[in-house]
């Protein structure tokens, strides 16, 4: 519980730690310029509202919002998207371009995943249908009882 919690308070701040961090890579490995434009143009914007879409998504769910805590899938997700952000900070001219890619897909995964969530929260339980729909069969009570009240309405 304290990692899913722990995360939960990441989540925000994550939006500007890791596109600042992008950054911070770009000038410790000294990649060059076309690289620096593709950080400024690129990547951080699209972390930095993908962050927080993703936050946005994510504790809008009323049970993270309970327990204030994230799902497993959710820690898996960020966490597994997060260490590829670093890595890609690290501009290593073999890794690039595979960890690029596979931060982007981690991220559409990670989104559908917090989708697919939200979407299972916010419909009607079984359990709360089964309770409230008429009862059918020859077990059903088929006696109703009216209450009609009247009222003066002078009153």
């Amino acid at each position: 519980m304290p990692l899913r919690r722990g995360l939960f308070h990441w989540l925000l701040p994550s939006a500007v730690i890791l596109p600042l961090w992008l950054l911070i890579g770009w000038i410790a490995s000294d990649a060059g310029g076309w690289a620096l434009a593709w950080v400024i143009v690129i990547a951080i914007p699209s972390v930095l509202v993908g962050q927080l879409v993703l936050t946005l998504l994510i504790r809008s769910r009323g049970t993270v919002r309970h327990t204030r805590a994230l799902s497993w899938w959710d820690v898996a997700g960020i966490g597994l998207w997060h260490a590829l952000t670093i890595l890609v900070g690290f501009f290593s001219e073999a890794w690039f371009w595979p960890l690029l890619i596979g931060a982007t897909l981690v991220f559409f995964a990670v989104f559908w995943s917090s989708l697919w969530q939200l979407f299972q929260e916010a419909r009607p339980s079984v359990i709360l249908r089964r309770y409230t729909a008429p009862a059918r069969g020859p077990q059903a009570d088929p006696t109703v009882v009216i209450l009609e009240e009247k009222r003066d309405p002078l009153r």
